[in-house]
């Protein structure tokens, strides 16, 4: 059925940031009027889906506090201690089910078992939860037989969907969900995730993978497990240097274009970084930002200065980069692409 057993965060207040998802959710927890179907959207890897998993443990812990003793703070967390909440964070509970898209899409046949399952009551609580990630990714078909169960929900069952922001959900299916916006974490938050998670982190590290990742932690840690961050300063290294010239050095920038294509699923992320750092070389030009006592000091080794680009040269760039995100999504040869970037990058 396409179920994933991860581990699992059992308690909100491990979670950082999101106050209004954590006030809209704790309000339906005291007063124990939960929707029967939520979506949660927003930017990818901001907390989505640990947000769910959280709900669903909470809405079946046995010994959470009671709604009087919860009124007094924002949000109910589960105890993170009996049996339930156990069973969730080994990811062995069989009242919750997860859905994930196979091979980049949720197909009809995951639905099509869903909707029998939730035929029959929960196992051992009092209510299934079943979370379905990316809903975006949905086939038309595997949409239609979703909204059938979202028009006549059976009783005992919790439905928590997910969706990125920039992609279209039909709006007959948000149309019958409860939706909760999410919003990037603001840069000490999510160095605060990042220190959490992969305590071996540098701050200055961690400093520059918030900033690259425009307060989504969950991108922040996939630079960080790919490496992507020293790839991007290799590669900004290699289009700042004046020594390189492309009509010479092409063996050197077409090395850097294969290697740019081995990283499949991040190059996309890749190229956003690239337009990261465009964009600040543009405001800081707009600013100007410049340190003449520095450039004093360089006069007379020349060689060592980086390239210095005109705005209109770097807005030139930035729609390269567009470019080949665009050839991208067509499934046009990934190293042909990077070629064809970095050679009108690096003029």
């Amino acid at each position: 059925m396409g179920i994933q057993h991860r581990q699992l965060t059992p308690s909100f207040s491990r979670l950082v940031g999101q106050e209004k998802a954590k006030t809209l959710l704790g309000r339906a927890l005291v007063s124990e009027q939960l929707a029967h179907a939520y979506l949660f959207r927003g930017p990818d890897g901001v907390g989505k889906q640990l947000f769910a998993r959280s709900l669903a443990t909470a809405v079946n812990c046995q010994q959470r506090q009671s709604p009087e003793s919860s009124l007094r703070s924002a949000y109910l967390d589960a105890c993170g201690h009996c049996s339930s909440c156990r069973k969730y964070s080994s990811g062995n509970h069989p009242d919750f089910l997860v859905i994930s898209p196979e091979k980049g899409t949720i197909k009809i046949d995951r639905i099509r078992e869903m909707i029998q399952s939730l035929s029959y009551p929960p196992y051992e609580s009092r209510v299934r939860v079943v979370l379905l990630e990316d809903i975006h990714t949905m086939r038309a078909e595997a949409a239609n037989s979703l909204l059938k169960i979202l028009e006549e929900p059976p009783e005992n069952n919790l439905l928590i969907l997910t969706a990125a922001a920039s992609r279209d959900v039909l709006t007959t299916i948000s149309s019958r969900c409860q939706v909760i916006p999410f919003f990037n974490l603001g840069q000490e938050e999510t160095i605060q995730v990042l220190l959490r998670e992969k305590p071996e982190l540098e701050l200055d590290t961690a400093r520059l993978l918030a900033r690259l990742s425009e307060g989504c932690p969950g991108q922040a840690l996939l630079f960080y497990r790919s490496e992507m961050v020293a790839l991007w300063r290799e590669l900004v290294a290699l289009l700042s240097d004046p020594g390189i010239d492309g009509s010479r050095d092409v063996g050197m920038l077409l090395q850097a274009a294969e290697t740019m294509a081995a990283l499949k699923e991040e190059l996309l992320p890749l190229f956003g970084l690239v337009r990261i750092w465009l964009r600040d070389m543009l405001v800081a030009g707009s600013l100007g930002h410049v340190d003449h006592e520095q450039v004093a000091r360089d006069e007379g080794r020349r060689e060592n200065k980086q390239k210095s680009w005109s705005s209109s040269q770097l807005f030139d760039k930035l729609d390269a980069v567009g470019r080949a995100e665009k050839e991208l999504a067509r499934n046009c040869n990934r190293t042909l692409v990077c070629e064809v970037l970095l050679f009108q990058l690096q003029k």
